[in-house]
């Protein structure tokens, strides 16, 4: 009806009360449909029975319906709905895993990609559902066509260059899980790493040094360690290069090295090539736990003309959280020793 009401009388008809009644009614049914798969499990309900035989029959018109709509007359509830399938039911909804991505994949992603405000609650939704898959079903990524992959792919890079803080840090945590599942995955690893390795590297240094997501440090440091670490080991053995224009014997660790190099001078002139060497070397050092190899990135971003004169304290945040808990269960210990004094709310139960 609703679809039938756009096309008849074109986006306005999504402001009629009729219309907006039908699409509450629909709304509640999805959400009655998420709450029945959150809900179900064995022995009636178990999860290969609800996958094969109670799923088809309501994923298509749920699917088809959000495809063919509108942007604006497109539900978050059935984002939810098919993030919560590949939650709850698991590697039992891989084959499903395609016709998810037909339908709601690219519609969605056309729609949160336009600007940073539109339809916030459709893109959180989004990410969990990109979440979900590669939590649960990883291997499936792999199984739709190359051009959805490299969607995937830039979607998350697009979610962690995003302004939004939630938007940008779900997207460093989901690429994070995306590349621990790839370095376990041998059969998948190294193709991953030739195609999209050395712009995530970029994408992460871009991020990390452009001044907008000092919130995301932390993660940012976790992820560069990671992959500058796998290059170190020898765990890339494809080239991230061109062969036919390097020299004979050239090796990933001596390419990416000069790569980075080139890359920070061009975009901070103000270093030297020593600064950056040393900085680029360090990175590649295996000898550096993370603590370790978060200082050596500080360091070098506070000696960066741009950051050295900016409030650089998002840099030291999850420092700054981890001494105000500290402070918070030091007096919480001190109140707790006198009886009485802690209100109900404060008594953890399980002491």
């Amino acid at each position: 009806y609703i679809i039938q009401a756009v096309a008849s009388q074109g986006p306005i008809a999504t402001q009629m009360s009729t219309v907006r009644m039908v699409r509450s009614t629909k709304k509640e049914i999805v959400r009655l449909l998420t709450a029945y798969i959150d809900l179900s499990g064995p022995p009636e309900a178990d999860a290969p029975t609800v996958a094969s035989g109670i799923l088809p029959p309501i994923l298509e018109p749920v699917l088809l319906d959000y495809n063919k709509s509108i942007a604006n007359a497109r539900d978050m509830e059935v984002l939810q709905f098919v993030g919560k399938v590949v939650s709850k039911l698991k590697s039992n909804v891989s084959e499903v895993i395609p016709k998810l991505f037909e339908h709601v994949f690219e519609s969605t992603l056309e729609m949160i990609t336009t600007n940073h405000e539109d339809f916030p609650e459709h893109r959180i939704h989004f990410y969990q559902f990109i979440r979900a898959i590669i939590k649960n079903c990883f291997v499936s990524l792999f199984n739709i066509p190359p051009k959805q992959q490299k969607l995937t792919v830039d979607a998350i890079v697009w979610a962690i260059k995003h302004t939004e803080r939630n938007i940008s840090e779900m997207g460093l945590e989901i690429l994070y899980e995306l590349l621990q599942n790839v370095s376990r995955t041998p059969n998948i690893a190294q193709g991953f790493y030739q195609q999209y390795l050395l712009s995530l590297i970029q994408d992460i240094l871009s991020v990390m040094t452009d001044r907008l997501h000092k919130s995301g440090f932390k993660m940012h440091a976790t992820l560069l360690r990671h992959m500058f670490h796998l290059i170190q080991m020898n765990q890339v053995t494809v080239p991230l290069f061109d062969p036919s224009t390097q020299a004979a014997g050239q090796t990933n660790p001596a390419f990416v090295r000069e790569h980075v190099s080139s890359m920070l001078m061009a975009g901070f002139q103000t270093l030297t090539r020593s600064e950056v060497t040393t900085f680029v070397e360090g990175m590649f050092d295996l000898k550096m736990d993370l603590p370790t190899f978060k200082t050596h990135l500080r360091d070098f971003l506070i000696q960066v003309k741009e950051f050295s004169s900016e409030d650089n304290s998002g840099l030291f945040q999850e420092e700054a959280d981890m001494k105000e808990k500290e402070k918070r269960d030091a007096m919480l210990r001190e109140r707790s020793a006198v009886p009485g004094i802690l209100k109900p709310s404060e008594i953890d139960e399980d002491l």
